[in-house]
């Protein structure tokens, strides 16, 4: 079951209280009972607060009013690192301990970056996407000193209240109906520094995270990694790493905090693909090509490394055993 950090919840409770908002006391005292909460109390909450709001733009304000606090231990992690990239390669992966509601994905194309946003939400979808690119805005502006700039908001929503309203908030263009939610900005702006970035804290918390994060049950780093390799064997690790929303640099170094690496896992899952392939009729040569080698040659190579014989050995086994 998703869920979502108290702290988080506590915004959309401040921000009703300075709006003046009737909020039902059942649902505020249910916030106060756990340190988290089902993701669809959060739903009652936001149709709450934007039901009994005149603003259009209610999650807008929400998320530009949003505090690292809030994000709990992750939003201090996120301060402290060193670089907006830094930031933002963490809040891909600690971003589970704020709430379950969508996830981040890291990318950048020629002289372009940006941060999406994939929500997986039944309420408020729209306020709900504009808060969390919008706090993300405003975090990134504070954290840097006000160096970050980003080029472009894109929302796959329609406007909630006049593109002048979005404009006058973010001071940033806004695109309507995009193909997806995303903050876009030039690549050289994921090496602005944070004022706050702090080594030895960075580390603390981010041990804290991961501890948090194997509370919630997330899935290891490496675990994800061992099946995305699975799903595409054809992939290098930095193309399995931009899927994951990381770079290929920042995979190496987080699989090496679990104890491994991209080339012990891609070695150990090739190995089993083609244990498994070996059992069925398909040439040496399809299989080759399927896991990703140039050639049956490279194949058998690899494979004698890891098995100390040939896949034609381990076939005509098997063969001998039926």
């Amino acid at each position: 079951m998703y869920s979502v950090n108290q702290l988080y919840a506590r915004a959309l409770l401040q921000y009703a209280a300075d709006a003046q908002l009737s909020i039902p006391a059942s649902l505020q005292q249910a916030v106060e009972k756990s340190s988290r909460l089902p993701l669809e109390l959060l739903d009652q909450l936001w149709d709450a607060c934007c039901e009994t709001s005149a603003d259009p733009l209610a999650g807008l304000r929400i998320g530009l009013n949003l505090q690292p606090g809030h994000l709990d231990s992750a939003g201090l992690l996120l301060m402290t690192c060193a670089t907006i990239g830094e930031a933002l390669e963490q809040l891909v992966e600690v971003a589970p301990i704020v709430g379950g509601g969508g996830e981040f994905i890291l990318s950048g194309e020629g002289s372009q970056a940006s941060i999406g946003y994939q929500p997986n939400l039944a309420t408020r979808q729209a306020e709900r996407v504009e808060a969390v690119l919008a706090g993300t805005l405003s975090l990134a502006r504070w954290a840097s000193g006000g160096s970050f700039m980003p080029s472009e908001l894109r929302l796959m929503h329609k406007p909630l209240s006049a593109r002048a309203d979005y404009s006058a908030l973010l001071d940033v263009n806004v695109c309507f109906q995009a193909t997806e939610n995303a903050l876009v900005f030039p690549q050289e702006q994921l090496a602005l520094p944070l004022m706050q970035a702090n080594p030895t804290l960075c580390d603390y918390l981010h041990a804290l995270t991961e501890r948090t994060l194997a509370e919630l049950g997330c899935q290891s780093l490496s675990a994800k990694t061992q099946t995305m390799i699975q799903h595409y064997p054809r992939w290098g690790r930095d193309r399995i790493a931009a899927e994951m929303g990381l770079s290929g640099r920042h995979l190496n170094r987080k699989l090496a905090s679990e104890g491994c690496s991209f080339k012990t896992l891609r070695d150990s899952t090739l190995h089993q693909l083609a244990l498994t392939r070996l059992q069925s009729n398909d040439k040496l040569d399809d299989i080759a090509d399927g896991l990703g080698f140039s050639d049956h040659s490279a194949f058998s190579k690899a494979f004698k490394r890891w098995a100390g014989v040939t896949p034609s050995q381990v076939r005509k086994i098997t063969l001998e055993g039926d």
